[in-house]
């Protein structure tokens, strides 16, 4: 059984940056900020708009966040994703991007990946299999990934 976004069918809930929950899943991902001395990180977005996804059964993270791309990037960014779940992440990553679109109708969705520190050949793939492309890469190797806004309709009747 899924509770969804708002009441609506689906995985997702919303959660506030620095849930202790999502916190949890944060520290597990790769990409987590690890501070020197045990000081402990409290929130995972940081400043400026962002929207933070957990399920209802609280294995599965998505990090939404609308800032200034030190790279260039325009869009609303992937900061965080992290399944341990048993759903597909391919099917989390669509169902995410829906409510990323309604909160931020027609912009362009990004993420970096990092083929270093991710157990696969194919770096990405499961948001590729969501109907990501893949677009570039950064100065320090970091695989971008884009979804475009002509791609949502699409991921809404599969979501």
């Amino acid at each position: 059984m899924t509770f969804g976004f708002f009441g609506e069918g689906g995985h997702w809930v919303p959660v506030r940056d620095g849930d202790v929950r999502a916190l949890g899943l944060y520290r597990r991902h790769y990409s987590a900020r690890r501070y020197r001395a045990g000081r402990r990180n409290t929130k995972i977005a940081g400043p400026g708009e962002y929207m933070a996804l957990m399920t209802a059964v609280c294995d599965a993270l998505f990090v939404w966040k609308k800032h200034r791309s030190l790279d260039g990037q325009q869009g609303i960014c992937c900061s965080v994703f992290r399944n341990e779940g048993n759903v597909l992440s391919s099917e989390l990553i669509r169902e995410a991007c829906v409510h990323a679109w309604r909160r931020w109708p027609g912009e362009r969705l990004y993420t970096y990946v990092n083929p270093r520190k991710v157990r696969s050949t194919n770096p990405g793939y499961c948001f590729l299999q969501a109907g990501w492309r893949k677009c570039g890469l950064t100065k320090g190797g970091l695989v971008i990934l884009e979804c475009l806004p002509e791609v949502e309709e699409t991921l809404r009747r599969e979501a």
